[in-house]
């Protein structure tokens, strides 16, 4: 049994610590924040076993100057923070080789592949299984053309065994009423899923771990106290936290640590954003998502939320709620019968890393340090498969899956 300190009570932080807990160490989680805040509140909601497609694809920079001229297009820029994200934005568009892409989907699919295997045992064990819905969802297009320009993502997830099915327009609409024929062309994918509610499942996930003996602090992490063989304790508001063990998994402030572990990482601030609808009168079966605007549509127990987009203006710009007001227009033509009730407006910030890979394992310098990071769009349904590789790491045994390609020092 070891003493095992986590940074970050987001979803990765909470079910590396509940897997951490299962194997019968002590483990305590610090975090200024209460769990479940930040993108574990915000996101999605999408459990994707299928995830495998990086976001750095060949051609993706020929489509950037239309996505930043087009109001209700998917990325946005912040000019002023251009060169601060110039390194990053180099090492992405560095990382679209088919080669590259080939070897970050096998990864990716290795890890994401697990996401209802390991989510299962800890919704179960914290009485919260109702949130997991395996549904499958659907993904629309609104011409040929661009259906075409997306073979090889499609590709990519079918050699690695994810099942996509093609679909007509009378065939989005057997699937989905809500979206009649508008659509031509459209893809079911039926292994895929949704949480009904992120925030209520990393809380009541919290909660469990906290009822199995497990720690919850709530205090800003200020430093990190080094010896010769690593950390020795975490400086804090309330003062020095002793350390033996440490996990880190503190989301878009990861880099800053890890760093003074040794690891430079360019973790990046991918701000998204989404909008929660409360009109009751709009029933969707399963999740759907819009490949051409880089979104997803999921029916949730709050109501149905959009969400997608990408913005890079660093961590601590405002808001831009104009992204989100470009949310609701696309809400608005992928279901023109929605109501604009109570809808309610949220920006998180993701930790993204600029090849779609997260940072899973141990410290390059440090034995008594992990790091389970840079989760990006995958971060729900990539946190409970990577807590079970960081308990397996932690008690010796030997991971289900080759963690090379999630190493620290890849850049």
């Amino acid at each position: 049994m070891k003493n095992i300190t986590i940074i970050g009570a987001g979803i990765v932080g909470i079910a590396t610590a509940s897997y951490l807990r299962r194997d019968g160490h002590q483990v305590t989680v610090v975090d200024r924040g209460l769990p479940g805040e930040y993108c574990s509140m915000g996101n999605a909601g999408i459990l994707s076993p299928g995830s495998c497609v990086p976001i750095a694809m060949p051609g993706v920079l020929g489509n950037v100057p239309g996505y930043l001229l087009d109001p209700l297009g998917p990325l946005r820029l912040k000019w002023s923070y251009f060169p601060r994200a110039l390194p990053w934005l180099w090492r992405f568009i560095n990382s679209t080789g088919r080669a590259q892409i080939e070897a970050t989907a096998d990864a990716l699919r290795s890890l994401l592949v697990q996401t209802f295997d390991a989510h299962l045992p800890l919704a179960n064990h914290a009485g919260c299984a109702d949130l997991i819905r395996q549904s499958g969802y659907v993904v629309v297009y609104e011409d040929e053309q661009s259906y075409r320009g997306d073979a090889l993502a499609w590709k990519l997830r079918r050699d690695r065994g994810v099942i996509c099915t093609e679909l007509d327009a009378a065939g989005i609409e057997t699937l989905v009423q809500a979206l009649g024929r508008r659509y031509p062309r459209g893809l079911h994918l039926p292994e895929q899923g949704y949480v009904a509610n992120p925030e209520r499942l990393t809380k009541t996930l919290a909660a469990q771990f906290q009822r199995d003996g497990g720690v919850i602090l709530q205090r800003d992490v200020l430093d990190i106290e080094l010896g010769a063989d690593g950390p020795l304790a975490l400086l804090t508001d309330a003062g020095r936290l002793p350390v033996e063990t440490l996990v880190l998994c503190a989301g878009v402030h990861s880099a800053q640590f890890s760093a003074k572990l040794g690891d430079r990482v360019p973790l990046e601030a991918e701000r998204g954003y989404h909008v929660m609808f409360s009109d009751p009168s709009l029933e969707l079966p399963m999740p759907v998502a819009s490949a051409q605007h880089k979104l997803f549509v999921t029916p949730m127990e709050m109501g149905t939320r959009i969400a997608g987009h990408t913005e890079f203006a660093g961590i601590d710009a405002e808001p831009d709620y104009r992204r989100a007001d470009a949310l609701v227009a696309h809400m608005k033509r992928l279901f023109p019968q929605v109501r604009n009730v109570e809808t309610t407006r949220w920006m998180g910030k993701r930790p993204s890393l600029p090849d779609s890979k997260p940072v899973i394992g141990r410290a390059t310098r440090y034995a008594n340090t992990f790091y389970a990071f840079g989760h990006g769009h995958i971060g729900l349904c990539g946190s409970a498969p990577t807590g079970r590789l960081i308990a397996d790491l932690v008690a010796g045994r030997q991971p289900n899956i080759d963690l090379a390609p999630f190493r620290a020092d890849r850049f």
